[in-house]
């Protein structure tokens, strides 16, 4: 293909998506069943059998700024109070996933070879929490749950890629048990030292730039400058871009402007939800090549190979969290685990739905080994895609029934706390204000009207800890405060528009005072 025609086949992924994510909500599937779908039409368009995406371009474009954002959008504290199930999780269970699906596959597939089959354990061990924690935040799930699998999620990922690496090094060099584990340390060690390093840079930067874009194209590029050189240089650019996210997270947003922030949140959102999505269409485009590739190979054996693969993936993980955990509480001392409420448990192992990241692994595989193509390239591919849409399908479109079934409690202490935290805020902007007018800093009809501003803020946050205190009476009076709010803030956008039209006001102060208003907009209580 021309490079004009690989701009037009760009352009044309794009519009999937876009069409994907309308239709996704209309159908109520999630996005990856339609996505999927979607590519593999438009790969029968002409010219369109012949986009292929090189494995390194996966591994550089994609696979960086995903895993960077679930680091640094992270929750550090709470990860921390759950970080023995975390690991027990994101290391023991991915392990253990990677390595039963390998087996199963070694098992069933004949003429795979050992490093084949752990490339693809490797692959589809991962979970991907994005999901499952949308779902959970909505019905207000216990939040020990939600972190345990958000955390799960941000360490398993590394862990899967590191093995993955170890297998493919071992298609094309033979490794012994010793080579293995010096080859792990360094691996592991050089990523996470240089994942340090590449976050103190960051954080010095962002301290002496005082340019919100400036700021913004760092964020963008520091997922590509923790994985890149980490890679060049023989260590694990996973394990470097999520101790860079995971650091720049906790400890470096706060260098940041407000309107950085504010900005740099939306910017990455889109980001994410546009590899993702991409990443879906671009299977669904290969999967005419890999259909036409296992077409030759026996039906039957792919089936039970294909529900083996699934079941292995699904199972282990149901098994670990009911029979495995409980087992952990045995264990002495700072290894003891407390494996929580069966219900919870139950929760966490049927909320192993796999993702982006399994896909961006699987088409990661190398094409060739040695000077000859790998020929179950399209099969671990097909093997892959199977546990993605399986899970995603079975696992995620049922998992609201499965939390009614099992009667889960509705959490309510996010609410609570966010307004413990509005009425401290609005407490010290009061006392600040009086501070001000009584050293004669501000004039005393602009510190009047904060003060009444302030004080309905305090009295809203009050109304919803009566509520999530148990005086639900108070619900009334917040859902009408914050109606009001957005009442308001439509009337001043429609006056403002109207100015427009009329040519008063220029564009730029248009779009300055458009801003203003979207940044005011406020949250509906749920």
């Amino acid at each position: 293909m021309t490079e004009d025609e690989y701009i037009l086949a760009g352009l044309l992924v794009v519009l999937v998506v876009l069409v994907g994510r309308l239709l996704a909500p209309r159908l109520r599937l999630p996005d990856a069943i339609v996505l999927v779908p979607l590519g593999f039409a438009v790969s029968f368009l002409p010219g369109m059998r012949e986009v292929h995406v090189s494995p390194e371009v996966v591994l550089l474009v994609f696979l960086p700024p995903l895993i960077y954002n679930a680091a640094f959008f992270s929750s550090p504290r709470e990860m921390r109070a759950e970080a023995r199930p975390i690991v027990a999780l994101a290391v023991g269970m991915t392990l253990v996933t990677a390595l039963a699906v390998a087996v199963a596959t070694f098992v069933l597939l004949p003429h795979t070879d050992w490093p084949a089959a752990i490339a693809l354990g490797a692959a589809v061990a991962p979970t991907d929490a994005v999901a499952a924690s949308a779902v959970l935040r909505r019905v207000g799930a216990p939040r020990r749950v939600v972190t345990i699998l958000e955390g799960e999620s941000l360490i398993n990922d590394g862990v899967a890629l590191t093995m993955f690496g170890l297998a493919v090094t071992a298609m094309t060099t033979p490794l012994t048990f010793g080579d293995g584990v010096l080859e792990l340390v360094k691996v592991v060690l050089g990523g996470v030292a240089f994942g340090l390093l590449v976050a103190k840079l960051v954080m010095w930067s962002r301290s002496r730039l005082h340019d919100g874009n400036t700021q913004l194209v760092v964020s963008l590029v520091t997922p590509f400058v923790a994985y890149i050189p980490a890679e060049l240089m023989g260590f694990s650019g996973v394990l470097s871009a999520v101790v860079a996210g995971f650091l720049l997270g906790t400890r470096g947003e706060g260098i940041l402007p407000p309107r950085v922030r504010v900005t740099g949140r939306t910017v990455w959102q889109g980001l994410v939800m546009l590899l993702e999505s991409v990443l879906f269409v671009l299977l669904g485009l290969q999967m005419h090549e890999v259909l036409d590739d296992v077409a030759g190979r026996p039906l039957g054996e792919l089936a039970v190979t294909s529900v083996a693969v699934i079941g292995t993936a699904v199972v282990v993980r149901l098994v670990w969290e009911i029979a495995v955990t409980p087992v952990m509480r045995l264990l002495p001392g700072r290894l003891r685990l407390d494996p929580g409420p069966v219900r919870h448990r139950a929760i966490i192992g049927w909320s192993g739905m796999r993702g982006a990241i399994s896909l961006a692994i699987a088409l990661s595989l190398p094409l060739t080994i040695g000077t000859a193509p790998f020929e179950d390239r399209n099969v671990l591919i097909f093997l892959a895609a199977a546990v993605v849409l399986a899970t995603l399908i079975g696992q995620g479109m049922t998992l609201p029934l499965v939390l009614r079934r099992l009667r889960v409690t509705q959490d309510s202490r996010a609410r609570h706390e966010i307004a413990l935290a509005e009425v401290a805020m609005g407490r010290a902007a009061l006392t600040r204000i009086d501070e001000l007018l009584a050293d004669d800093q501000v004039d005393s009809l602009a510190a009047e009207t904060y003060r009444q501003m302030y004080k309905l803020r305090v009295r809203q946050s009050r109304a919803t800890l009566d509520m999530t205190g148990g005086d639900h009476s108070a619900l009334h009076h917040v859902k009408g405060t914050v109606f009001l709010r957005h009442e308001l803030g439509t009337a001043k956008r429609a006056a403002l528009a109207r100015l427009y039209r009329k040519g008063e006001i220029s564009h730029e102060v248009f779009q300055a005072l458009q801003r203003e208003l979207d940044l005011q907009e406020p949250h509906r209580p749920h």
